[in-house]
């Protein structure tokens, strides 16, 4: 493992989206341990993503314009359902409603699914890791899993730090209605311009 993956994987990860946003929004609506779910749930998501790089069926979201705009129009739709559904919601947050009326099963299922429906994230993988793996290694999946396996530690530290501020502030957000009215509207916003963006990407 080189400096250089680690630098390059923590300003991949640190850079906003759709996985950090759900985190941090997991750590102003229920607390601490809602964002610590929130970043392993996103983590999860990476698994199938490292996988079909590792296999190679990433190359067929690179090569299949059918299967790559199925999976984005997936992903499309479900942002903007988690956009629609911050933006109906009424409900006012309280300091004692940790989960913040959802499950530890509903936040992870929902974290998973932000990421598994981005096609982008197995093209990233499937060009990104090879870089990392020396022509002449004897074990080029092996040392694949391994690159990916850190990818992934650092990926549920980094959600974790930006989930933790977001508790650490939560009480300055609950003292407000109106600030929780313009935050998920804020949040809301956010999921849906990264549909947009999702929407027009390419491979």
């Amino acid at each position: 493992m080189t400096l250089e993956f680690l630098l390059t994987s923590l300003v991949i990860i640190a850079s906003p989206g759709t996985g950090a946003i759900y985190t941090v929004a997991a750590g102003l609506s229920g607390g601490t341990r809602a964002s610590f779910i929130a970043a392993f749930g996103c983590t999860l998501g990476i698994v199938p993503h490292m996988l079909a790089a590792v296999s190679g069926l990433a190359a067929l979201l690179h090569t299949s314009a059918l299967a790559f705009q199925i999976l984005k129009y997936l992903g499309v739709a479900y942002l903007l359902y988690m956009a629609w559904a911050m933006f109906r919601d009424r409900g006012l947050l309280s300091l004692n409603d940790e989960a913040a009326g959802k499950s530890v099963r509903q936040v992870i299922v929902s974290a998973i699914f932000i990421n598994l429906l981005n096609p982008k994230l197995s093209i990233f993988f499937f060009a990104f890791l090879p870089q990392f793996v020396k022509a002449d290694d004897a074990s080029p999946v092996s040392r694949m899993l391994e690159l990916s396996l850190v990818f992934m530690a650092l990926t549920f530290v980094i959600f974790a730090a930006y989930g933790a501020f977001a508790a650490a502030v939560r009480r300055h957000v609950i003292s407000s209605a109106s600030v929780q009215t313009w935050m998920r509207r804020g949040f809301a916003a956010a999921f849906a311009a990264l549909a947009a963006q999702l929407a027009l990407a390419s491979r």
